[in-house]
């Protein structure tokens, strides 16, 4: 009498879980092998292009050497450059440059404008982000075929009338969706059937057959990069579909719907300029009373340094400094200080300083705010590993690797189950019914 195995309910939610990360990693296994390879060289884009253009980046030290002031270099690039300054960066080592960020004339420079490096001791400019460098080249194509799998290099929309951009972004993000069900999926039939044997799903057992070892492979090293791997596909999407940013944001508790568009006679978007009231504005010129008057162009009453020490005595650690330049008298001067080191956090201070005073208006302290606004302001650290420095930067960069290898280790996994199943079949079809009935 035959005797009829029961099967539990964990095998069915098993293979329910395991047929549906084989599917979602077939489909997406060609465009996340692209996605994942260039993301785990980007993970070290700063790294690169500094190693590119070491003359931008790094400054010889003379001896009993003195700063210029950060006016001074602002000056300097003031006359060179054909722009609107917009900010400087003072880093704590003492080989690195001032860098000033500039806003073109015709704003000709992208969306982050140009920065200029100054040699902090001599007050020559080294060179501006706009120079050749073919490290910056390379490092703008492993961008390209990170977010819009270089589809945005092609000038005729390959469907209708939608951007190749566009469209390389969505093909991207949906993989990166279907990647992290993969990895939900991929730790559900990660537990083993037996709760005992749990810590052989910790091992990579070499020494065996290859298909073992591709095998642990797959599962293993998956595991122990599962809460990267998880955070890297749930926020990739962020930048490809506004429905996914709008939800996750939602989800966070910090969505702000967009401004309303305004009518004719309200004034531009957004009031003309921050803190605007909705008033009719021109650029250079404000109403009051029926009278039209000139807006003052920014001075410095104080110098930076001298601000910088105020700074300081609100944020008393070392850091590194980002000054954003008002653009017209009366505005206040903000500073945002950063951490160094190598678990030093990513995510600035930042003060706002009366310039004349030198008046502490505003304090906004990153780890004070409440846990849902930090995640929300972390999405690209999140995303690209720059959280804690270079230490979380090295664990992504492992992380990355890792997810390289699944779409490759994954589809092996599925090839060799593909050929057992067919020796199987091919096996019974020379059993004979007598065999049958005396194997059961």
């Amino acid at each position: 009498m035959k005797e009829k195995k029961t099967l539990g309910l964990w095998p069915k939610i098993r293979k329910f879980f395991n047929d549906i990360h084989l599917w979602v990693g077939l489909a997406s296994g060609i465009v996340l092998l692209a996605v994942c390879l260039t993301g785990t060289i980007y993970v070290y884009n700063t790294e690169i292009r500094e190693w590119g253009a070491p003359h931008l980046y790094h400054v010889e030290v003379p001896k009993d050497a003195k700063k210029i002031s950060a006016q001074e270099a602002i000056a300097a690039v003031k006359a060179e450059a054909n722009g609107t300054i917009t900010g400087i960066t003072l880093e704590q080592k003492s080989d690195r440059p001032y860098q000033v960020s500039v806003r073109p004339e015709g704003n000709t420079g992208g969306r982050f404008g140009v920065t200029y490096f100054v040699n902090p001791y001599s007050g020559e400019i080294l060179g501006n982000s706009s120079d050749p460098n073919k490290a910056a080249d390379f490092m703008g194509y492993m961008f390209s075929l990170h977010r819009w799998l270089l589809l945005d290099k092609i000038e005729e929309p390959l469907i209708g009338e939608l951007p190749n951009r566009t469209l390389g972004s969505y093909i991207s993000g949906a993989a990166t969706i279907l990647f992290t069900i993969g990895v939900i999926t991929g730790m559900v039939i990660w537990f083993p059937q037996r709760i005992k044997s749990w810590k052989q799903g910790l091992k990579v057992k070499f020494g065996k057959s290859w298909k073992r070892t591709n095998h642990d492979l797959h599962n293993t090293l998956a595991f122990y990069s599962i809460i990267i791997l998880f955070l890297m596909g749930v926020t990739g999407p962020f930048w490809s579909f506004p429905w996914y940013r709008e939800g996750l944001q939602k989800t966070l508790g910090t969505y702000q719907a967009p401004p309303a568009e305004r009518t004719v006679g309200q004034g531009p978007p957004n009031g003309g300029g921050r803190g605007g009231s909705g008033g009719e504005r021109e650029r250079g010129q404000q109403q009051s009373n029926g009278e039209v008057t000139e807006e003052i162009p920014y001075t410095f009453a104080s110098s930076i340094e001298e601000l910088l020490l105020v700074v300081d005595e609100t944020l008393p650690y070392k850091g590194n400094y980002r000054i954003n330049i008002p653009q017209k008298g009366g505005d206040d001067i903000s500073v945002q200080k950063s951490r160094v080191g190598f678990f030093a956090p990513a995510a600035g201070d930042r003060v706002n300083l009366d310039p004349v005073s030198k008046a502490v208006k505003e304090v906004e302290i990153f780890r004070d705010k409440p846990f849902n606004e930090r995640v929300s302001r972390s999405v690209k650290a999140l995303h690209v590993g720059d959280v804690y420095g270079q230490f979380s930067k090295l664990l992504y960069f492992i992380a990355c690797l890792i997810a390289t290898s699944l779409p490759v280790t994954g589809t092996l996994i599925w090839i060799n189950k593909m050929k057992k199943g067919k020796k199987k079949t091919s096996s019974n079809k020379h059993v004979t019914p007598k065999m049958a009935e005396s194997v059961s």
